[in-house]
């Protein structure tokens, strides 16, 4: 598996998630562990551009893939991805707890393109939750960078 551009190889058992293998195996601990039922998003990452629940994912199923935790959004130069200072500059976390997984699924969620209005990222994003209620602030984030990089129309 390739891991935010870096080639890995790991013997892992059949039944190793790739949030395990992450953070157990890798040392890749951003990701975070959350319900570990795929129902909160925290560890959300990106397999092939695709934003998936690390946690539901079986490592075996990524043989060969490209996998972008929260750690590879960052540039080779160490300058942050334009989502990461948007969260910054809008204070779009609070405990910091589901951020990274916010971050992945607002990375895909620009990538698919479609409705970028407040609902239509509101809606991409409701399956990462935030208990401290940040939202509004991760939505303004995500249009600040939807806006400034011509990802399609922001009302």
């Amino acid at each position: 598996m390739r891991v935010n551009g870096k080639e890995y190889e790991a013997d892992v058992d059949h039944r190793v998630t790739v949030l395990d293998l992450l953070r157990e195996h890798l040392g890749l601990t951003g990701t975070k562990k959350g319900c570990d039922h795929g129902q909160c998003g925290a560890c959300t990452v990106l397999v092939g551009g695709q934003r998936l629940n690390s946690c539901l994912l079986l490592s075996v199923a990524c043989d060969g893939a490209e996998v972008t935790t929260v750690e590879g959004l960052a540039g080779a130069d160490g300058r942050l991805h334009p989502l990461q200072e948007a969260f910054l500059e809008r204070d779009a976390f609070q405990c910091g707890y589901c951020t990274a997984g916010q971050l992945c699924s607002a990375v895909g969620l620009l990538a698919e393109g479609g409705d970028l209005s407040r609902e239509g990222i509101a809606e991409g994003l409701s399956g990462n939750l935030c208990r401290c209620g940040a939202y509004p602030r991760i939505v303004d984030a995500v249009r600040d960078v939807a806006a400034a990089t011509g990802h399609g129309a922001v009302e």
